[in-house]
């Protein structure tokens, strides 16, 4: 019985979310009608004094200051989040892989791996359940299912100002902003995503590892796939998989997952289908399912074959980069003799980035406000980070002034990324987020696959897809 009160309760927060994100007006949905007002950064949940507030949004509630808690407990999918406070919270020391202290306050870390839906499981359940959850962290694909909930506070119950995060990008705030105009996170990462290449096959097939050389190859979909029909024929894909295209498409949509409560595919993922079967076809990518091994073998020795991937600053250094025990890139792989090079590609897009949230049973609110204020507005700390994890934090000011210095990365052969990821970030658009979208964006991959590999024509893939976005949706329709 629990179980399904879980299921059903965030099931109405999801369309809750959904309905927001949707609201009749799909160039500015309700969700962002707030954010899109915040100007400099201003929470419109929190209008100045004397000032009336927008009728259209709702002032965030009172919520009373509450410190002291025993234990400070903090919710994540990984360590990533974990690492940063070790290594950037000055306040915090590490006693063993899940525990530490800050001050007076042991800190616990509760770690559930994504596989199989677990962490959001979980949290899920914990949530509805009371538990003393104090922080916990939201990926972009699901932000909305607890933004709009009850279960997160409102930044400003945290007695954080606007003014204080008046310097973070503005599409980080839209992500986390509720269906009320009400901020409920943060984050210390902007995630705008660039197209990483292989210096050496750029250098044999384009003549050039010069990032404008080969910008100018990929400027657009139709000389992308003109450079792809090149590095085919000198032996090489020129992706991994149709996975790694297709963030870059489906966050260029100009209509939501959901329209009105039925599912809608956008004519720009119409595209990504066409183009990615053609590329299929014509041997220039493979159809790897994403952190598999073999989509992952062109991140080894600098002679693979896969010209090019996309991603933010955390996929080079996560992910393309395999690490040795000390943490250093592995002998022989490209990024250790600094063989990755970066350009925009024929469109900008974000992936991922992480966000942190207080849980509504949060009883040391003030430490949660106070690691929300070092480790995503102390441009020092931001800073930092950039220059210890190769990361893009969110502080524009920061990211402009770094991106004019003499700042490199070493996987990326000494090139300076920061001024594309500043580029792009300025382009992102959130207005076609909703609720459905991690769902939708997993079940159309997985059905086109079947499309792709031969297993299923076009119209079938559609109808699977569609089938199994029901089952885990059947509000929906299409």
């Amino acid at each position: 019985m629990k179980k399904r009160l879980l299921a059903l309760t965030m099931a109405m927060i999801m369309v809750a979310g959904t309905m927001a994100a949707c609201g009749g007006n799909t160039d500015q949905p309700a969700d962002n009608q707030g954010a899109a007002n915040q100007g400099g950064g201003e929470d419109p949940g929190t209008p100045d004094p004397g000032v009336e507030p927008d009728p259209g949004v709702e002032p965030a509630p009172e919520v009373e200051l509450v410190t002291g808690g025993d234990t400070l407990t903090i919710y994540c999918w990984n360590d990533e989040f974990k690492s940063r406070v070790t290594d950037h919270y000055a306040d915090y020391t590490a006693v063993d892989a899940t525990h530490g202290t800050i001050g007076d306050t042991p800190v616990e870390w509760i770690i559930t791996p994504n596989e199989g839906n677990g962490y959001q499981n979980k949290l899920d359940e914990d949530l509805l359940n009371g538990v003393g959850i104090d922080l916990f962290l939201i990926e972009a694909d699901y932000a909305l299912k607890y933004v709009d909930a009850e279960y997160t506070l409102p930044i400003s119950a945290l007695g954080i100002e606007p003014s204080e995060y008046a310097d973070q990008y503005q599409y980080t705030k839209d992500i986390v902003t509720d269906s009320n105009g009400v901020l409920k996170g943060l984050s210390w990462q902007g995630c705008p995503c660039v197209m990483f290449y292989n210096r050496s096959i750029a250098t044999e097939v384009l003549g050039s590892d010069d990032p404008d050389t080969v910008q100018a190859a990929v400027k657009d979909w139709d000389t992308f796939n003109e450079t792809a029909a090149q590095m085919v024929d000198a032996g090489y894909y020129m992706t991994s998989s149709v996975a790694d295209t297709y963030r870059v498409y489906q966050n260029n949509v100009t209509t939501p997952w959901v329209v009105d409560g039925k599912i809608n595919i956008d004519a720009n993922l119409e595209k990504w289908v066409e183009d990615s079967m053609a590329m299929v076809e014509a041997k220039e990518t493979r159809t790897h399912d994403l952190w598999s091994d073999d989509w992952s073998a062109g991140f080894m020795t600098a002679n693979n074959n896969v010209f090019c991937y996309f991603g933010p600053a955390w996929f080079i250094n996560y992910s393309m980069t395999p690490r040795d025990d000390d943490g250093n890139p592995q002998a022989g792989t490209i990024g250790a003799i600094g063989g990755w090079g970066a350009c925009v590609g024929p469109q900008s897009c974000y992936w991922g980035g992480t966000w942190i949230c207080a849980a509504s049973t949060c009883d040391n609110m003030d430490l949660v406000a106070d690691i929300m204020r070092e480790l995503t507005m102390n441009p020092d700390v931001m800073t930092e980070i950039v220059e210890a994890d190769d990361d893009f934090v969110n502080n524009q000011p920061a990211m402009e002034a770094m991106a004019k210095t003499d700042y490199t990365s070493d996987i990326l052969g000494g090139q300076n990324p920061l001024p594309l990821y500043c580029e792009g970030v300025l382009t992102l658009d959130l207005s076609n987020l909703t609720a459905y979208d991690q769902a939708c964006n997993e079940e159309f991959q997985k059905a086109m696959k079947d499309y792709f590999d031969g297993n299923a024509t076009y119209e079938e893939a559609l109808e699977r897809f569609y089938n199994a976005v029901q089952t885990k949706h059947p509000e929906l329709t299409y």
